[in-house]
């Protein structure tokens, strides 16, 4: 059995491609983070930004729970999205675990 460097290179930038491009699928993707019963409701996208912040009129009462509620949605909408960006980064790489920092 020989061992092609080629092949193996051009299987290595076929799967960087394909990388990138589930990347930029993934920056473009929303999910929705939301706590409180969804009395707040965050949406973020594969990027880690924040997109939107909706709360319901019933979450005005108490400013401390309405913030303690807001800092939840958010950290639970970037934890979606963070998973969202895994699950997609292992379709590509077929469950093979990479370095940190690789995508």
């Amino acid at each position: 059995m020989s061992f092609d460097m080629n092949q193996l290179g051009a299987l290595a930038a076929q799967m960087q491609q394909r990388m990138a491009q589930a990347k930029e699928e993934a920056t473009n993707t929303e999910v929705t983070g939301q706590a409180g019963g969804g009395l707040v409701k965050v949406v973020a996208m594969g990027d880690q930004s924040i997109r939107s912040i909706t709360i319901t009129p019933d979450a005005y009462g108490d400013r401390e729970l309405l913030e303690d509620l807001v800092t939840a949605a958010v950290n639970d909408a970037l934890r979606n999205s963070q998973a969202m960006l895994a699950q997609k980064m292992q379709s590509v790489t077929g469950g093979l675990p990479m370095p940190p920092g690789m995508f």
